[in-house]
């Protein structure tokens, strides 16, 4: 099978093509597998950050992607959930070990021995790949392949800091960054919270415009005085700064997430601006969002296909994937970016 795969970490400011396409033997499976022929795949920050080394695989070669959708063509022996011709997507968890305090407690995202997909098993940047059957999820009629795509990660990721924010309706919301989980975090507001203000923070004009144009209340650089305080921000970007200045726009009392894998090491000396005073002081509190369970994903798929919550995307071929991770690297982005075979 034709698939794209990392080498080698390299650096994306001067490297066009860090994946190289390769053909690679059809995936086998266990009994509770399945084996999915991929339809299409979204693109994740989250693979510049393997590319770069901040989370690189855990072997090489890799076979990156965690957004995808298919159709399953064999099930194995132990799995009931689902038959041949079901379409699902996959995200980015793979597996955990399910007998840890955390999986027992439903939080498989901190199980120490989380796998994700993409990065420690291969994933969707290739014409099959298997994932057990726990992982796959159904996909709602009402969403076509490449709507569904970004859903998997950048929407159930989204949903999962939405959640930790502990945002009430009528409450106000800041978004710093506005790619393809922003976006998506924005219309799940308008959503679930019609009474709720959101403000953006993005240094793309178009991004700004795109905010407003889907809902947002006001937008601008990351550095401009919004209009009121927050309530909550949620953080999606991969650099230091925004998190720094994301404080400052907190209310007393209020709450920083952090939906980001990794930061970048590049502007890291914008911690040492912080003020107690100013930052932290009355009660602040910083909080990461550390990967997604089943039942997030499980959640906000059931949410999604109700209020038929869609990404706006970007398609690019398949052969084209070094060019959508180009794109990505150097902010050419509005929405979600989907590789379809």
């Amino acid at each position: 099978m034709k698939a794209f795969v990392i080498t080698e970490t390299v650096d994306l400011n001067s490297e066009r093509n860090s994946l190289k396409e390769v053909d690679l033997p059809k995936p086998t499976i266990n009994d509770d597998e399945i084996l999915i022929k991929v339809s299409c795949c979204g693109v994740c920050h989250t693979e510049l950050d393997e590319i770069e080394g901040r989370t690189p695989p855990s072997h090489l070669p890799m076979v990156p992607g965690h957004e995808v959708v298919g159709i399953i063509e064999k099930c194995g022996n132990k799995v009931n959930a689902f038959k041949p011709g079901d379409r699902v997507g996959v995200a980015w968890i793979f597996s955990s070990c399910g007998i840890c305090e955390y999986c027992k407690s439903g939080l498989e995202n901190l199980c120490p021995a989380f796998k994700g997909t993409g990065r420690d098993e291969n994933g969707g940047y290739a014409e099959f790949m298997h994932v057990p059957a726990e992982s796959a999820y159904l996909i709602p009629d009402v969403f076509s392949d490449e709507e569904a795509a970004p859903l998997m990660c950048a929407g159930a990721i989204g949903y999962r800091s939405l959640y930790l924010t502990g945002l009430e309706n009528g409450q106000t919301l800041g978004l710093m960054g506005f790619g393809a989980s922003g976006h998506l975090v924005l219309k799940m507001v308008k959503k679930l919270m019609p009474d709720t203000e959101v403000l953006v923070f993005t240094r793309n004009l178009e991004e700004q415009n795109f905010a407003k144009s889907i809902g947002a209340k006001w937008a601008g650089e990351i550095e401009d005085n919004p209009p009121f305080l927050l309530n909550a921000m949620i953080d999606t970007t991969p650099v230091w700064k925004t998190m720094v200045q994301s404080l400052l726009y907190l209310k007393p009392g209020g709450r920083l997430v952090i939906n980001a894998i990794r930061k970048e090491h590049m502007d890291q000396s914008a911690l040492q601006g912080i003020v107690y005073e100013k930052h932290l002081w009355m009660e602040k509190e910083i909080k990461s969002v550390a990967n997604i369970t089943h039942n997030d994903v499980k959640k906000f798929l059931e949410f999604a296909g109700r209020v038929s919550l869609k990404s706006v995307v970007q398609k690019y071929p398949f052969e084209r994937a070094n060019e959508a991770i180009w794109d990505l690297k150097h902010k050419n982005v509005k929405g979600g970016k989907v590789l379809v075979w």
